[in-house]
């Protein structure tokens, strides 16, 4: 059940969106055709921006790691600071 809604009781997913769809678009009927046009037009950068947005988040996940130590000072700093908790029990 979605809270606050009983009349999403037991639907879908697809159900619910093509239903909030639906009352929008009854209240968008009585909108003029300007008004109409400028929402699409806002529509539409808004999903340009997404689109835009989701690939550059992609992008910066990859890329060189910045540091001012050198190569062997971080493979020194990650092997000292490792630590063995293992121990070996005998046969």
């Amino acid at each position: 059940m979605v809270d606050n809604f009983p009349i999403f009781d037991n639907m879908e997913t697809a159900d619910i969106d093509t239903t909030l769809i639906d009352g929008y678009l009854q209240m968008l009927n009585n909108l003029s055709p300007s008004n109409k046009l400028d929402l699409i037009s806002k529509l539409t950068a808004s999903v340009k921006s997404d689109i835009t947005n989701k690939k550059s988040f992609f992008k910066e996940a990859f890329g060189a790691f910045e540091s001012e130590k050198s190569a062997d000072e971080i493979i020194n700093e990650i092997r000292n600071s490792r630590t063995f908790t293992r121990q070996i029990e005998e046969f």
